[in-house]
């Protein structure tokens, strides 16, 4: 199948600007994120994945790791220059070439940058990224429909939502999550959404 896009798996991309540094993420560094585990427990209530003990979050990056050698995910972690630290992850997952699609998800930051303006300077690195350099037609989203303050976020940059899937996942603690589904596409990039986020960037 023919595909425009130009990613290349083994290619370590990082994204800057003034505010923020996404690099791919490495096994080692879970040493910046242990942090995060420990005593901000909070972060992890929506995630699909059970993260209560050091060794969780070791899995955790080890698996998004593997994905990236198996050319299905590519995952960054976040450097906040402002606060002069690592902050969160974030990866595209999904990640479909043939089809010119990806999804992008399993991002979180600390609290201490919630309502900084963070989020708005990755989505705008990461969107640009995808639908300019490599040449993505579609960018997913995905969040358990209880996140309302992920789904608010996402509707923030321009994400448009689609529906829900109902029961779609399995949780932690024995329970099934019903995922909301939103989504920007390349027309949408170019034609507001772009202008959108720059707007909020400059804000």
């Amino acid at each position: 199948m023919s595909t425009n896009s130009q990613f290349d798996f083994t290619k370590d991309y990082v994204l800057e600007d003034e505010r923020v540094i996404l690099r791919p993420i490495t096994i080692s560094d879970a040493e910046q994120l242990v942090q995060y585990v420990q005593n901000e427990p909070e972060l992890w209530q929506f995630s699909l994945v059970a993260i209560q003990k050091p060794e969780d979050l070791k899995g955790y990056i080890e698996t998004a790791i593997q994905g990236r050698n198996d050319k299905n995910s590519y995952p960054f972690i976040v450097f906040d220059k402002t606060s002069n630290s690592y902050v969160g992850s974030t990866r595209f997952y999904d990640i479909q070439l043939g089809f010119e699609t990806t999804q992008l998800g399993y991002t979180w930051y600390s609290k201490k940058v919630w309502g900084t303006g963070l989020n708005q300077h990755c989505k705008y690195l990461l969107l640009q990224f995808a639908f300019e350099k490599m040449n993505f037609k579609r960018v997913e989203f995905r969040a358990d429909n209880n996140n309302k303050r992920s789904i608010a976020a996402m509707q923030k940059i321009g994400c448009t939502v689609e529906g829900v899937l109902r029961s779609h996942l399995p949780k932690p603690d024995g329970s099934r999550r019903d995922s909301i589904i939103l989504s920007i596409t390349k027309e949408e990039w170019d034609s507001s959404v772009k202008k959108v986020l720059q707007a909020q960037l400059s804000l």
